[in-house]
């Protein structure tokens, strides 16, 4: 297990990525329609690059991560994200900030964020017992959910008095500060005997990746978490074209209303994540991921119907409500995940499984950049919002999830 004092550094440095990561969500895309006049499918391409690394890099990162130390890989991925957001303000500065050096650091952006999801969630068991990693998880949450509160808001601040570029600044220095703290978690984890790259020396990497794929496609329950985060995943490529085209380009939102509005689901987030262990301890996991998901799928159709003034607020309410039941099943998944995975294989495991829910990102991406042309603004945001709620009908339509222990 690891030192005191190593799970308060990984917590500091989980609130500074994610407040950090949060005012990129709102600089970044902005950065691109108010300052480079980017269009729905540029914007599209966009998000599509940002994601892209889990569909090309996701499965053998698991493999490199059971292969090292998971420390190192988090504080290298931080320093590396960090640098490349400090080209942003640094090329705006003198004009010479263009579309393809905004691609390029979404590209870096993605690969740095892999290595180091991966390498967080497998690094974790290593810092607190297993009968505590509900708890752990839960904590986690909520600085996330204090991040998802304060970033986009913060973003959008920044974005009106500083511009966009300029904003992409306290993400740089986010991860750079994450980057401090973890290197100094003292905890002797290493990969374990039967890691990959130990009992598996003649092994090919693509062959020790199919293990973690192998391990996920044996679990039912896996199987549909999985899927049911790939449909999330591509919802969530369309909503990152169809929020600032509907809000900002239709609607006339100014920067910091967007910000706020982006706010709302960690207010929800920070009521659901104490509640996640003490429900799934009470409920069991199936039960709590099978209720969960229909209720997720029922609290996000009422964002179809936000609007101009006023009506901005259902949009708010409705993923509020959403992110406060997403919260508890976010944890109830994870924490199944490492407890059922072994040791040695659970970067891969970790890996295959950002590899089939977020590998399917680019799509929406994509997807909602041809539906924005198409449809417009609104379009494409209905869209979006529908495939949220038709994600979580993938647990629901499995009864067998209930069973789990």
């Amino acid at each position: 297990m690891g030192h005191p004092g190593d799970f308060r550094r990984f917590i500091w440095a989980n609130g500074f990525t994610h407040v950090g990561t949060q005012v990129t969500i709102v600089a970044l895309p902005l950065t691109a329609v108010l300052t480079l006049r980017a269009d729905a499918v540029q914007l599209g391409l966009l998000s599509a690059v940002q994601t892209a690394a889990f569909l090309l890099i996701g499965l053998p990162a698991g493999v490199w991560v059971d292969r090292v130390r998971r420390r190192p890989i988090l504080v290298w991925s931080d320093l590396v994200r960090g640098v490349a957001l400090l080209t942003v303000p640094a090329a705006a500065l003198p004009g010479a900030l263009t579309l393809p050096h905004l691609y390029a650091v979404a590209l870096v952006l993605g690969v740095g964020t892999v290595f180091h999801d991966v390498g967080q969630m497998s690094l974790l068991p290593a810092l607190v017992p297993s009968e505590r990693l509900e708890r752990a998880n839960g904590r986690l949450e909520v600085v996330r959910q204090l991040s998802v509160l304060s970033g986009p808001g913060l973003g959008g601040w920044m974005v009106s008095v500083l511009t966009a570029p300029f904003a992409l600044l306290a993400d740089a220095v986010g991860y750079l500060l994450s980057g401090a703290l973890l290197s100094g978690i003292r905890a002797r984890e290493r990969p374990e005997p039967g890691g990959a790259g130990r009992a598996e020396p003649e092994r090919g990497l693509w062959r020790q990746a199919r293990a973690g794929i192998a391990f996920v496609l044996r679990d039912p329950v896996l199987v549909r978490v999985a899927l049911s985060g790939a449909v999330t995943r591509v919802a969530l490529g369309v909503c990152a074209v169809g929020h600032p085209l509907y809000l900002v380009v239709e609607l006339g939102v100014d920067a910091t209303t967007y910000g706020l509005l982006l706010s709302a689901p960690a207010v929800g987030g920070l009521a659901g994540a104490p509640l996640a262990a003490r429900t799934t301890l009470r409920h069991g996991v199936g039960a709590t991921l099978y209720g969960s998901s229909a209720l997720i799928a029922v609290l996000q159709l009422p964002a179809l119907a936000t609007g101009p003034g006023g009506r901005l607020l259902v949009l708010a309410v409705s993923s509020a409500l959403a992110s406060a039941v997403g919260v508890i099943f976010n944890v109830a998944q994870l924490s199944y995940r490492q407890r059922i995975t072994p040791g040695h294989l659970l970067g891969r495991v970790n890996a295959s499984m950002r590899f089939l829910m977020w590998g399917a990102m680019p799509l929406g991406g994509l997807a909602g950049g041809a539906l924005g042309a198409w449809l417009g603004g609104y379009g494409v945001f209905a869209a979006g919002v529908i495939l949220l709620g038709l994600a979580s009908l993938v647990i629901v339509a499995a009864p067998a999830v209930r069973r789990a222990g």
